[in-house]
């Protein structure tokens, strides 16, 4: 593991972002403009003992004017999908869809047992674990040699490879994130406190005025598990857990379409939510076209306020190879299960291409990984350390709500022909579902080529429709 500061961490730069971060802070109590406050705020150590101060305060928000930007190189999916889950980084990832990962390296962990220490058999057990992982390499060359597309192949790679992504984030961000690694239940994976304490390290020498605050963090109540007393009652066998077979919806907002329009009035007119009904009912009986109208035009404009009033929840089996593609997008709630306690490894997604020629070598991958794994639990290795035997293909259910107009962002990206096959069979059973309950949102909802009638491919489109490029307007 690797982690490397991109830009902004020379003592000039530092102390820029620092006298930055000072004046956000000074601005509500000193007289003048931004740029007058920013003028008086000249001095480092004046800047740090302000910032370190007022963000002590708990008034946080100050560092989120400070914007770092990171290389992790050779970190796990692991690492990966655990920082893309912090909805307000930004991240670059190497794409398994188009790259050939079979010689990019594995990460070999210390096998430690529920106590922390590291196993007496441990040197034994990392070489039976690095011979294992190899052959699965190998597997995966191989079907990628016999010319099955690579993003099916990435199926077989253990959450072991290593993977390298640019992150950037703003200060207040990465705190939050780098406490969690520290003393969070994410923290019991050693890849994951490593990482936590190179961020920390960053943040000591690079962000000062935050070191203080990131040392509170270990004495904060909120990283007890607070859910644990459920334990008592429920009775706990992840090899009971089903996979589902397609996605279902659990919540939506009644009559959906109505409410988006009635609150369109009421943005526009500044009717209350009864004057809104009534005049938009006036309308209707007038021409019947106008909820249609009034939809479209709030379909074809840049700011969809209205479509953020209403929500559908969803529950759906996702593969870890497509898990990232849901995460990544922002504005949304989503649930993922932890990695630990591990999930029941006999969930899994099978790709067609593999199904035709392969598919009883690929379900004895999966079985395989899965005694291999539960050999390595015998001998009183702790899950933390075992999450490197998930395999890309191993499933499991995800929940998320999101408004409209998310679910329209989605269903752009995702249910276009370029999109994974997964994930875009993912995203049009969601479309499915909310036109069934909300039609004329439904009309939004889908590939640029179908709603808007353009394609913003270029010469990369599908030409499904016939429409390649921009529009002129576009260009």
């Amino acid at each position: 593991m690797k982690i490397i500061m991109l830009g902004n961490d020379t003592k000039e730069e530092i102390e820029k972002r620092l006298r930055i971060v000072a004046t956000a802070g000074n601005l509500s109590r000193a007289d003048g403009t931004v740029t007058q406050v920013y003028e008086t705020n000249n001095d480092y150590e004046n800047n740090l003992r302000l910032a370190r101060a007022i963000v002590g305060y708990g008034h946080k928000s100050i560092s989120e004017h400070d914007y770092l930007v990171f290389a992790l190189e050779d970190v796990t999916p692991i690492v990966e999908q655990t920082i893309i889950g912090y909805r307000l980084t930004s991240f670059t990832i190497k794409s398994r869809r188009n790259v050939d990962f079979r010689n990019v390296g594995f990460y070999t962990p210390d096998f430690k047992d529920n106590d922390g220490n590291i196993v007496e058999k441990n040197a034994y057990l990392q070489n039976i674990y690095k011979n294992y992982m190899n052959s699965l390499f190998k597997k995966y060359g191989e079907l990628v040699d016999e010319g099955l597309p690579v993003e099916d192949c990435r199926y077989i790679l253990p959450y072991s490879y290593h993977s390298n992504i640019i992150m950037g984030c703003d200060a207040n961000e990465l705190l939050n994130m780098t406490s969690d690694m520290l003393y969070g239940k994410i923290s019991n994976i050693s890849e994951i406190h490593e990482l936590g304490e190179k961020l920390a390290e960053m943040i000591i020498t690079k962000a000062p005025y935050l070191s203080r605050a990131l040392d509170k963090e270990a004495k904060k109540d909120y990283y007890e598990d607070k859910l644990s007393f459920l334990d008592k009652e429920v009775q706990i066998d992840n090899n009971d857990y089903q996979l589902l077979n397609e996605v279902k919806m659990i919540d939506y907002t009644n009559n959906a379409d109505w409410k988006v329009l009635v609150l369109a009035m009421m943005a526009r007119y500044q009717y209350s939510y009864e004057k809104a009904e009534e005049t938009l009912r006036e309308l209707c009986k007038q021409d019947p076209e106008t909820e249609r109208n009034i939809m479209q035009a709030i379909i074809h404009k840049k700011n969809q306020r209205e479509l953020e009033q209403v929500i559908y929840s969803f529950q759906m089996p996702i593969s870890l190879a497509v898990l990232t593609h849901i995460t990544r997008h922002r504005m949304h709630s989503l649930l993922v299960p932890d990695f630990v306690p591990m999930w029941n490894l006999d969930n899994f997604i099978t790709p067609e291409s593999i199904k035709t020629n392969h598919k009883n070598e690929f379900n004895d991958i999966f079985a395989n990984n899965k005694t291999v794994k539960d050999m390595f639990k015998s001998f009183g290795i702790r899950d933390e350390d075992l999450v490197y035997f998930y395999l890309s293909g191993n499933a499991c259910n995800i929940t998320t709500t999101m408004n409209a107009r998310t679910l329209e962002w989605i269903s752009r990206m995702r249910c276009c022909n370029k999109a994974q096959w997964e994930i875009r069979e993912l995203a049009n059973q969601m479309v499915d579902y909310a036109k069934g309950v909300s039609p004329l949102i439904g009309e939004g909802l889908g590939p640029n080529c179908k709603v808007n009638g353009f394609c913003p491919e270029g010469k990369d489109s599908c030409k499904e429709r016939g429409v390649v490029v921009f529009k002129k307007e576009m260009k």
